[in-house]
């Protein structure tokens, strides 16, 4: 048996692997993860690795192998728990322990540390400023300011008008000594200084903080599920239990699903915290984010905030592992290994003993599934902080609007709305979910939108005039007249935010406007800029796509309009009415959060739906309800496992074969009760940068045996068919998009 061993991971390349013979004296007590030693180069330096994997050949002289010195007992750095989380990550999602080592293990290369330079006096410091006189008055300067100082950072000499030459010319002559600091490089956020903010809980919130707190001491590491209503307070009861874990002597990672949501989020948790608490995103520099995880690695930090990367985190200590707005698709990578966040965290939180917590408004159907199965421990918080009402919620049906002449963005209920608010000197968000959704078709007159008849999601509009499913491959003409009443309304439905933009300029040209886009958030402190603007009153309506609707608070937001709910409804997904539920309650719950009364216009083609209606009443439980029958009728997820395969090469024809070799190959298990197969089909976008896409999905009922042996069938027919290796094969289970 050999060892296939990575060494010094911190910074080296992760496409080398070494492997390493094992001792008869080890054999039988190593695992992927073991920190081992072994000897390294020509000078057989005995250096530490990990394993992170094993084999029983090896492409090189046997007699060349060295074999493992010793196994570190006693060591479980958070490094060696990474690796073990990269091998699961390639097991369950499909990847190689490539991909997963460089997905689990952030920085991968050097990066230069950040000095900071400090100017001390010297003994002679009198004598010498004596001796100047008045022919360096610059030199004087600097001397006169160390007389009273132990030390004046290089930055604040120049800034009192001495050069950086002068500076080293006086070091030079001995006149002063230079010495360097390390510094981290810190976010911007943490420049702000702010008193400690004490939390007071209301007696629902302190019975959950108690209840959890107490199983924790005990050991019990069960996952939660906290389900509070938006303006319940979920975030009052994240801190007071990091106070707890805090107190354990143990660390904590806190998941938000957009670096949109930094900022605010972190001035909470830094009010509260202080320097206890660091962020990491992907708009910092790498020399940023490699200072935070240094600082996390040294345990100078006890809590990171960050989106889904954040989870790999090398904290030696963790504890708790918290997962915000938990219903979000964010937390699902696009990228090999396609994981999800939550699935990862718990496999993360059983590897290091740590909890999870999970929190949403509007949890996933999945988690929500799993706590009413008692898998999860469910806290519920139904009731907004200080007796505050959710916000009246109105449905205008655009098929109306359209009846009466009006055609433009705005209802008139939208519009007199938008004017009242603004006369009474509050602020509106305009909410447009443009993003992934454009393209479907729908009827303006009777709401119908083309559907597929075999999957039940909508039918994606092309260029060539054709409807498509992007699951099976069902395909018809885009219609000239609806097929339901005839009318000539039909077509695709999409819009975007700049001519939004434009038409509220048009309609209020007094009003005061920001845009919240990924157009107007390409720049690094973009979304502080927006946000923080916003904040402060210097506009009166915030346009944007769905990064505005996700659990900001803006406490003088009253009014808050959502232009076209149908936008994701008919998206080619099976979790659209889940995704259409989740962003109307999110949008809802952004207004009316101060002191004064919200109100909420939901604008749609399709009043009648049911995510639409649960989500005018905020009734969550109704919806879950009707999204069950839907799921468990077509083995969607919770009620099944759903996995896609996608094939791409830069050949359609080698594209095209291998999908269909996939599908005779695991035709036998279709056979079976439980399993079925769709396609293989192409992709709904089929080409990108010239690269052919095909797909295959197949579905089975909850136990997922039967869809965990195709993957296997595949990946083993893979690695024998070495010739197809001009094609690329992804794995992505319950994808969170359609392909």
């Amino acid at each position: 048996m050999y060892a296939d061993i990575i060494v010094d991971i911190s910074y080296e390349k992760l496409d080398r692997i070494f492997q390493y013979r094992i001792p008869e004296r080890l054999k039988g007590r190593l695992s992927v993860g073991n920190r081992v030693e072994v000897p390294f180069g020509a000078g057989n330096r005995v250096i530490s690795g990990y394993i992170v994997g094993f084999s029983e050949n090896t492409d090189y002289p046997k007699e060349k192998i060295k074999e493992i010195v010793n196994v570190v007992t006693n060591s479980r750095k958070a490094e060696g728990v990474f690796i073990s989380l990269a091998a699961w990550m390639r097991k369950v999602y499909g990847s190689t322990m490539n991909q997963a080592l460089k997905t689990v293990i952030p920085i991968k290369k050097e990066v230069r540390g950040k000095e900071k330079k400090w100017i001390l006096p010297v003994p002679e410091n009198n004598q010498i400023l004596e001796g100047l006189g008045k022919r360096s008055p610059a030199k004087a300067k600097l001397l006169t300011i160390l007389k009273n100082r132990k030390a004046i950072s290089v930055e604040e000499a120049e800034e009192n008008g001495v050069s950086l030459t002068t500076i080293r010319q006086m070091s030079e002559k001995q006149m002063i000594e230079i010495v360097s600091e390390s510094v981290y490089r810190n976010p911007s956020v943490y420049q702000e200084k702010q008193k400690r903010k004490e939390i007071v809980l209301t007696d629902k919130q302190q019975e959950i903080v108690t209840d959890f707190l107490a199983h924790y001491r005990k050991g019990d590491r069960k996952t939660s599920l906290i389900f509070g209503v938006t303006g319940s307070g979920k975030t009052e009861v994240y801190m007071k239990i990091i106070d707890g874990v805090i107190q354990e002597g143990k660390q904590t990672i806190v998941l938000i699903p957009e670096i949109a949501l930094t900022f605010q989020t972190m001035q909470r948790f830094y009010g509260h915290f202080g320097k206890k608490v660091s962020i990491i995103n992907s708009r910092m520099s790498m020399g940023e984010r490699s200072d935070q995880l240094e600082r996390a690695r040294r345990g100078e930090i006890d809590i990171i905030i960050g989106p889904r990367s954040a989870l790999f985190t090398p904290f030696q200590k963790l504890g708790l592992i918290i997962i915000d707005e938990e219903h979000e698709g964010s937390y699902k990578s696009e990228n090999v290994p396609k994981y999800h966040a939550r699935e990862t965290a718990e496999e993360l939180a059983r590897l290091t003993g740590a909890a999870l917590i999970l929190g949403s408004a509007t949890p996933s159907i999945e988690s929500y599934h799993r706590a009413v199965n008692g898998e999860y421990k469910l806290y519920k918080l139904a009731n907004r902080i200080g007796g505050r009402k959710l916000a009246d919620i109105e449905i205008v049906d655009l098929r109306e609007e359209l009846k009466q002449g009006n055609r433009t963005m705005f209802s008139r209920s939208l519009r007199e709305k938008i004017k009242k608010h603004l006369g009474q000197k509050e602020q509106v968000m305009l909410f447009l979910n443009r993003r992934g959704y454009g393209g479907f078709v729908s009827c303006r007159s009777c709401g119908e939108a083309m559907r597929c008849p075999h999957c039940d999601v909508g039918l994606t509009a092309h260029k060539d005039g054709s409807l498509r499913c992007h699951y099976c491959g069902y395909q018809i003409r885009l219609p000239k007249n609806c097929p339901k009443c005839g009318s000539p309304y039909i077509g695709v439905f999409g819009t975007g935010t700049q001519r939004l933009e434009e038409a509220v300029r048009r309609e209020f040209p007094q009003a005061r406007l920001l845009r919240m886009d990924m157009d107007t958030t390409r720049t690094k402190n973009s979304y502080e800029e927006i946000l923080s603007s916003f904040a402060k009153g210097e506009a009166d309506i915030l346009i944007g796509t769905q990064m505005i609707v996700k659990g900001h608070d803006f406490p003088n937001v009253t009014l808050v309009g959502v232009v076209a709910a149908d936008l994701s409804l008919y998206g080619a997904d099976y979790r659209s009415s889940e995704k259409t539920f989740e962003l109307l309650v999110q949008a809802a719950g952004r207004a009316g959060r101060g002191d004064m009364p919200g109100e909420v216009v939901i604008q749609t083609y399709n009043p009648e739906h049911y995510s639409i209606k649960t989500a005018a009443k905020q009734d969550y439980k109704g919806f879950y309800e009707e999204e069950l029958l839907y799921r468990r009728m077509l083995k969607y997820p919770p009620c099944g496992k759903l996995l896609a395969v996608l094939v791409t090469s830069k050949e359609e024809q080698q594209a095209e074969k291998l999908a269909k070799d996939i599908s005779v190959l695991t035709q036998e298990l279709c056979n079976k009760d439980g399993l079925e197969m769709l396609g293989p089909t192409k992709a709904g976008i089929s080409r990108i940068k010239d690269i052919y896409r095909y797909v295959i999905y197949y579905k089975e009922t909850e136990t997922g045996e039967q869809i965990t042996e195709a993957k296997k069938r595949i990946e083993d027919y893979l690695e024998q068919e070495k010739e197809k290796q001009d094609c690329m094969v992804q794995f992505d289970f319950n994808p969170m998009i359609g392909y």
